[in-house]
């Protein structure tokens, strides 16, 4: 999203977005987590909603989202925790993280609620762009919609998604199932140019890059 990567490109780093799962160890303690690292100037969160099966998510966030079904979050959870994130004070873009299920079971009205909580943007690992459409509104309440790529996406459907995304493009950076790496693949570079390279250079449908899978430390940024 341009507001937290244009003041992390001006201070000439990486933009930085932590992962954190609502319910785990409970519901207080996440929100209380956000609020207390939002404090420390990250640049934005996701806030995960925990789903049965989470096919893109390694043992750690299966164990986080199982606890956190047990807790009882849903989708209407996550609303109203960023409603009291935003109530709190905390002022950086939080873009709620879900599978697709449980928004479809929400029904309708999900895109409105969300930009009305005050959250900005999905991220939703198993809607391709292709299916988009099956969550009416982003577009409308100017949510930030990113959708996937892999490192084995052809330069196709890199020009798919990089016409698709709305905010970014969310790159993953290792095939596999999320969890911390020793290493980043040395290809990473190159895969993120394939990637630049359909981004329009002037700047009308500039997407930025948000790389995720893998990274645990701050030597990966």
């Amino acid at each position: 999203m341009p507001r937290c990567s244009e003041r992390a490109r001006s201070e000439e780093r990486a933009a930085f977005l932590p992962f954190v799962m609502l319910g785990y160890p409970t519901l207080a303690e996440s929100i209380e987590t956000v609020s207390r690292i939002a404090a420390l100037g990250v640049d934005g969160f996701e806030i995960g909603v925990p789903f049965s099966d989470p096919v893109a998510d390694g043992p750690t966030i299966q164990h986080a989202s199982q606890v956190a079904l047990e807790n009882g979050v849903t989708v209407e959870t996550g609303l109203q925790a960023i409603r009291e994130l935003r109530a709190r004070g905390v002022g950086q873009p939080m873009l709620l993280f879900s599978y697709l299920n449980p928004l479809l079971a929400y029904g309708h009205k999900f895109a409105q609620d969300l930009a009305e909580a005050g959250a900005d943007g999905l991220i939703c690992p198993d809607l391709p762009p292709e299916e988009a459409a099956l969550l009416t509104g982003m577009r409308e309440h100017h949510l930030a919609q990113p959708f996937f790529l892999a490192p084995t996406s052809s330069d196709g459907r890199i020009a798919v998604v990089a016409e698709a995304a709305r905010g970014f493009i969310y790159v993953v950076s290792v095939t596999g199932i999320t969890g911390a790496r020793s290493d980043l693949p040395p290809e990473l570079s190159d895969y993120i140019g394939r990637i630049r390279a359909h981004i329009d250079p002037a700047g009308a449908r500039l997407r930025h890059q948000h790389a995720g899978t893998g990274a645990h430390a701050p030597r990966f940024a």
